[in-house]
């Protein structure tokens, strides 16, 4: 009986999700790759000079 609840009060709450447009999806999806794509080029610069600076003293 539990669960029955559980399950018809999710229904009802999922009916009340605002889910986003296919144009917000578009935008906020480009953006989480483009912001990924922006740090693993900061990460990897920092990454070559660190072995650089390693390799140089040593």
């Amino acid at each position: 009986m539990k669960l029955i609840n559980f399950f018809k009060s999710v229904v009802q709450e999922m009916k009340e999700v605002t889910w986003p447009n296919a144009a917000q999806t578009r935008r906020d999806t480009s953006t989480v790759v483009g912001t990924s794509i922006i740090m693993a080029a900061f990460l990897g610069f920092f990454d070559w000079l660190f072995q650089w600076l390693i390799s140089f003293m040593a």
